[in-house]
């Protein structure tokens, strides 16, 4: 169902509110009602079905604790209607907004929001409503034009942590090789925060210079140097209130990492060109494909940096480990691009997704991506088949060389334990003590290496 077929039901003791949304709303959608009294709630469902009640929060209470929505929000839970149920309210609370959704609201609006968030938000609860057994939403349950898809368990556990973490204001840093999702997962974090009404900035900042990355983070007064011609807010500026997404965090550089840091620290920011700092209220979250193990060396990453940035670490896994969702992450790029190249509807053959699931995937989502898109231009009829799905030379390549790389290592390993070992004699606690092993550890590289 889309909106244009919606009925929704506002209810919100706030006239100038109720004229508003019904003023938005009815050009977009098949049937919009306005209700000022609660009470009348049970009244007006028995007369008229409604997909969408959009419920505030506080009505006769003086004091602005949301009980009064969340009573109603049971109330109407227990009537069993299959009306998706948008909390609104001004009264802006991580734990109200978290109660909410755990009493079964499909999502949460805070007022004043903005237009296309509350359009986004109701196409969002219609789509939920299509699979009733999903009570309150998750990070998998999100859509958007580039959907998470994750039915393995890797994923699932993937998004119960961004469920609990969302809602809070800590800083979150997310791990994972190139075309995992990781600015997917940022996504999925930021729209299920209390800053979700509030700007998302992301930043490429592995692409910045050390000149850029001032000037772009920071902004300029005009004047601060030969290109700048006016004055300019940087984009920490811009996220103000907001969530800041710094993609590839771990390739600036130490200089970078500095004048970043003492951002974060003073949580404010000077503009090139002026001594006036700014004030600055963000969510960080940051991501990179570089492991924490390497990113933990002072002499790649500041270690003060890291703690900032890291209140939380998630871990995307690669597409390798997650062998549930090959064939239905397939299934979704196959819907996305038959629409766009205006496609029959297409199907994979046996033989294909046979070898969607054998392949390893280097590139990982971005690969399949890819792969998939290639095959729905190409496709001549209404089945793919396994020579219709081709995968990127580049990966393979890449793959190539890391596999040759590994048995290099492989090889300079076992020519060191031959060497020393001749050296000894064959005694195998005077090698395994060069070699800094232990005897258990030497004789498993024995095994390992057929000696």
């Amino acid at each position: 169902m889309n909106l244009r077929q919606a009925s929704i039901l506002v209810v919100d003791d706030d006239m100038d509110v109720l004229t508003a949304v019904r003023f938005l709303l009815k050009p977009e959608v098949k049937n919009i009602d306005t209700e000022a009294n609660p009470e009348n709630l049970r009244h007006k469902l028995n007369l008229k079905h409604f997909d969408i009640i959009l419920l505030d929060m506080n009505y006769n209470s003086p004091i602005m604790t949301g009980n009064e929505g969340l009573y109603w929000l049971n109330q109407i839970k227990s009537w069993n209607t299959k009306a998706q149920v948008i909390m609104i309210t001004a009264y802006a609370d991580i734990d109200l907004a978290v109660k909410c959704l755990k009493e079964g609201a499909a999502d949460f609006l805070i007022k004043p929001w903005h237009n296309e968030r509350l359009l986004q938000t109701l196409s969002e609860a219609l789509e939920k409503r299509s699979s009733p057994e999903k009570k309150h939403p998750k990070a998998s349950d999100k859509k958007t034009s580039s959907e998470i898809i994750g039915n393995s368990d890797k994923m699932q556990r993937l998004f119960q942590i961004i469920e609990k973490i969302a809602p809070t204001e800590a800083n979150v840093l997310i791990l994972g090789e190139n075309g995992t999702g990781k600015d997917l997962i940022a996504q999925s974090i930021f729209r299920l925060s209390l800053r979700r009404d509030k700007p998302f900035v992301k930043v490429d900042v592995g692409a910045l210079t050390d000149t850029l990355f001032e000037s772009e983070l920071f902004g300029h007064k005009k004047g601060a140097f030969t290109d700048a011609r006016e004055d300019r807010m940087g984009l920490i500026e811009a996220a103000n209130e907001g969530t800041l997404f710094l993609d590839e965090i771990g390739n600036i550089s130490l200089s970078q990492q500095a004048k970043l840091l003492t951002v974060l620290q003073n949580r404010q920011v000077s503009r090139l060109g002026s001594n006036t700092p700014i004030p600055v209220n963000i969510r960080l979250i940051t991501a990179t494909n570089v492991p924490l193990s390497e990113l933990g060396s002072e002499q790649r990453f500041r270690k003060d940096l890291i703690y900032r940035i890291n209140t939380v670490e998630i871990t995307v896994p690669p597409l390798r480990e997650r062998e549930n969702d090959i064939l239905p992450i397939a299934n979704h790029f196959i819907q996305i691009y038959t629409a766009k190249y205006q496609k029959r509807e297409l199907k994979l053959s046996e033989q294909a997704k046979n070898k969607l699931m054998r392949y390893n995937y280097p590139g990982n989502v971005r690969e399949l991506q890819y792969a998939v898109e290639r095959a729905v231009i190409m496709a001549d009829g209404d089945i793919l088949n396994d020579e219709d799905i081709v995968f990127s030379p580049i990966e393979q390549k890449t793959q190539e060389i890391s596999d040759i790389q590994t048995k290099n290592l492989e090889d300079i390993e076992r020519n060191a334990i031959l060497q020393v070992l001749e050296k000894h004699h064959g005694n195998m606690t005077k090698a395994a003590k060069e070699l800094g092993l232990s005897r258990v550890a030497l004789y498993r590289r024995f095994k390992k290496y057929g000696l």
